[in-house]
């Protein structure tokens, strides 16, 4: 049995202030270079020490021969005609995954505002928009080489999984991809929807999040991240408790009873609907917040009027916005999207049901980044361990 990781076991760029603290201060430095050295990465986005000038060269020295090494480079940029970017990057031992720079539409912006402009009544979860206006961007990372969750809809479920990535790739992943920001746009938004399960490895996840979120480095708001889960409740309860509910979920739902989401999402026959549901209702939610619904359209499988109207029966007393995703085109699936008409009606019964409901544009699509996506055929192989 192995014990905890003291600071020094931990990556570089996933250690906290004081962590680095505990670093130097036996390397007889002071303690002030800590929130430095905390600064560049996490502020700057500086991942080579030689950068980091405000440092003395001995100590530059000490960190690359502590291992200071990138834990990803990007080796791919694929570009949508919708301006979306999907970036390829290659992590230690070569496993490789992909993060999405998704622009903001008006209509995205709109659904945004609504519920989450006055959505809490913290002021230090508050933050400010920059002076000169510009193009609010979202950006979808992932927390898992592959995944083992098996969902039919998703290329990373049906590749399955090979490993989880750890906070630092989780995190590298933002401090690049904002190098690949157009002098326009700024990194508005943060989902946790790429490929993988963030809440299958929860304690990558929630160290990612508090270096996210804090003050000296990104200070991204907790409100501006979402994760989102195929629905763990184990997870979803330890995200509520170490989080306060200020973190946004998201559901990956896609059907109003058991028996059709298990043939979609097999975790469901581990945790099934009652459970989860019984999660969701306990999430610590801020005032005038909602957790996001994900259906995926799938035609003849989800997208009935009665599965509708079961919807709305399933998610009765909950906080909930729903975003429907006709679903998009894999390779390792004959299944396709709902027709137009199909999703139509079935936003309309949801509404007729007191139920927000949104369809989620297509984003990325003719670069392989949208929603469900997310994979390298033939590079995945499929992880024998149980979910």
């Amino acid at each position: 049995m192995t014990g905890a990781k003291g600071p020094g076991d931990i990556h570089p760029v996933a250690r906290l202030p004081e962590e680095w603290h505990a670093v130097l201060s036996g390397l007889g430095e002071r303690p002030y270079r800590s929130g430095q050295i905390f600064r560049a990465i996490h502020g700057r986005g500086v991942l080579d020490p030689d950068e980091m000038t405000e440092l003395s060269l001995e100590l530059r020295n000490q960190l690359k021969t502590a291992g200071f090494v990138p834990p990803a480079v990007v080796t791919e940029v694929h570009r949508s005609a919708d301006g979306t970017r999907k970036l390829l990057l290659t992590l230690a031992g070569g496993a490789r995954v992909e993060c999405v720079v998704i622009p903001m539409t008006k209509s995205d912006a709109d659904t945004e505002d609504a519920d989450a402009g006055a959505a809490t009544d913290d002021e230090d979860d508050e933050e400010l928009e920059p002076d000169e206006p510009k193009q609010r961007v979202t950006l979808c990372i992932s927390t898992q080489f592959g995944c083992a969750m098996g969902c039919v809809f998703c290329a990373s479920g049906q590749a399955g999984l090979v490993r989880g990535l750890s906070a630092a790739e989780i995190v590298s992943q933002i401090l690049i991809a904002r190098k690949y920001l157009d002098k326009h746009e700024y990194l508005r938004n943060l989902v946790f929807m790429g490929m993988g399960e963030p809440l299958h490895h929860y304690e990558e996840t929630a160290r990612a999040i508090r270096l996210i979120t804090h003050p000296d480095g990104l200070n991204m708001g907790p409100r501006r991240i979402t994760i989102s889960t195929v629905g763990l409740p184990p997870g979803i309860r330890r995200l509520g408790e170490d989080f306060g509910g200020k973190v946004g979920l998201a559901i990956s739902l896609h059907a109003p009873d058991d028996t059709t989401r298990g043939k979609i999402i097999p975790i469901n026959r581990r945790y099934p609907m009652r459970e989860l549901l019984d999660a969701l209702r306990r999430y610590p939610l801020p005032r005038r917040r909602r957790i996001t619904i994900e259906y995926t359209m799938i035609e003849g499988v989800n997208d009935a009027p009665e599965q509708a109207r079961a919807l709305v029966r399933t998610l009765a007393g909950l906080r909930v916005k729903v975003n429907l995703i006709p679903m998009n085109s894999i390779s390792a699936s004959s299944l396709g999207a709902s027709s137009n008409s199909r999703v139509e009606a079935f936003q309309s019964v949801l509404a007729g049901g007191g139920l927000s409901a949104f369809v989620r544009k297509r984003r990325g699509g003719d670069v392989a980044a949208a929603c469900g996506q997310l994979a390298f055929s033939g590079e995945l192989v499929r992880s024998k361990r149980a979910p």
